[in-house]
């Protein structure tokens, strides 16, 4: 079988992206299942929180940036380059990858000390392999998008299935041979270390050893704005949570805190097409191919994600109750008002404009969203209460997105019609509202279904 027919680099970076979160789901699935604690779930719990709190910004922001990179540059004269070609611009993000995950790690580990988590602080075990893991881990993201850029299609589909499979097994072992919890954390950093080897020899294999200063500063230049970008997005949440607890009790915000989740299905297919396709957009002479590969990729998705987002809207007010308990079905309006995101998500104006390079664009309008969310949470939580909150954000979604469509329009010359299935995304669009407000006035209600089949 030849997999680059069956599968192309957009579909494999997607799947591995899901490989990715069924294996970290199954992994939880199994911590509730076995007898470990609540105590030692939520050290587990808090640990990977923490871990993806201290470097999901600047993660995102350098990959983002070398992917823009990696085809077109100043530094190193690499247009129209054949994939084969050692590539100087992967061992340079690797450098910039790791230095900041020294970093991190250095600081971490000078200042544990004063650092406690669920009373564990000091020298315990915890705390180093924490940023032992945020030291291996990291880097190791290169991994994919190398394979990506070198049109490996193939191999980012095997490195998932290995290693994601070592993960579980390593990391699930303990839990159900009743370890202590220490053991599963121990596999975590055991799968980072041999995920860090592997790079070694990707590096070894795809890299030339060039340090260049010039494109470590021209890759900071793009990437520092993409940082903030993420930082203010990812702080988003948190703000939300804030607003939350400042205008009502402790019980609404665990009902919101329960609610407010997208589709994580919308959001990793959505993120690995994106960034799949900034580095054919950066790509010299590659603009009009791309935008017609964005538009297909994303009627492609429109046609599997609008379908099942529809479907859990539906079943949302039932779902609720079996999968946490009858106290928390208020949860499920937050969840469904998170659910219409999925109109500004599958929609790509951003991708474009990073591909691009024009990074500062996207910090601006990062900017101002996160401006529009808090003064329009704050007015909306005292109007609808966590509801208020969850719709906030959608608007604001919604907003920005409209916004980087019409900045592409004006200021590139892009009419949203190169990039965007407009007929079939209007479509799914107008009958996900739709279906939303008559759930939502109770005009259909996935009770009366169930009393019917009854």
């Amino acid at each position: 079988m030849n997999f680059k027919k069956v599968f192309s680099n957009v579909g494999s970076l997607q799947i591995y992206q899901l490989i990715r979160f069924a294996t970290f789901l199954i992994i939880s699935i199994a911590l509730t299942k076995s007898h470990v604690s609540r105590h030692d779930i939520g050290m587990f719990e808090a640990f990977m929180f923490i871990a993806s709190l201290l470097s999901f910004f600047w993660v995102t922001g350098i990959i983002q940036s070398f992917l823009t990179l990696a085809n077109n540059n100043r530094s190193f004269n690499n247009i129209n380059r054949p994939f084969k070609t050692k590539s100087p611009e992967i061992f340079n993000a690797f450098v910039v990858l790791f230095a900041f995950s020294f970093l991190v790690f250095i600081l971490g580990i000078s200042f544990r000390q004063i650092i406690s988590i669920y009373n564990v602080k000091g020298n315990e075990p915890y705390l180093n392999l924490l940023f032992f893991y945020v030291l291996l881990s990291n880097p190791s993201v290169l991994i994919e998008y190398t394979y990506l850029i070198k049109n490996r299609s193939s191999s980012i589909l095997l490195y998932g299935l290995i290693s994601y499979t070592i993960q579980l097994a390593i990391v699930v072992y303990p839990i159900i041979m009743d370890y202590d919890i220490i053991w599963a954390l121990y596999g975590l950093v055991a799968i980072s270390l041999l995920r860090f080897i592997w790079l070694l020899a990707v590096l070894y294999k795809y890299a030339e050893f060039k340090l260049s200063w010039e494109f470590i500063k021209e890759h900071l230049n793009i990437g520092v704005p993409l940082i903030i970008s993420s930082l203010l997005a990812g702080s988003a949440q948190y703000i939300d949570g804030m607003v939350v607890t400042r205008a009502m009790d402790v019980e609404h915000f665990a009902i919101f805190r329960y609610g407010a989740k997208e589709f994580p299905l919308v959001l990793i297919l959505a993120v690995g097409l994106s960034n799949a396709m900034i580095s054919e957009v950066g790509r010299p002479g590659n603009m009009k191919l791309s935008l017609n590969k964005i538009r297909h990729h994303s009627r492609r998705l429109m046609h599997i994600l609008y379908p099942s987002t529809m479907l859990l809207m539906f079943i949302a007010r039932w779902l609720y109750p079996v999968v946490f308990n009858k106290e928390f079905i208020r949860s499920a309006d937050v969840f469904m008002m998170y659910l219409l995101i999925i109109i500004p998500r599958l929609i790509f104006p951003h991708t474009i404009i990073i591909g691009l390079k024009k990074t500062r664009v996207i910090m601006v309008a990062s900017v101002i969203e996160l401006a529009i969310n808090i003064g329009l949470s704050i007015f909306l939580v005292l109007h609808y209460g966590t509801v208020g909150v969850a719709l906030a954000t959608a608007i604001v979604y919604i907003l920005s997105t409209s916004g980087l469509v019409i900045y592409n329009y004006v200021k590139l010359k892009l009419r949203p019609r190169l990039y965007i299935p407009i007929k079939t995304f209007s479509f799914y669009a107008v009958l996900l509202m739709l279906e939303f407000v008559l759930i939502d006035r109770r005009i259909i209600d996935i009770y009366d279904l169930i009393e019917w089949f009854k």
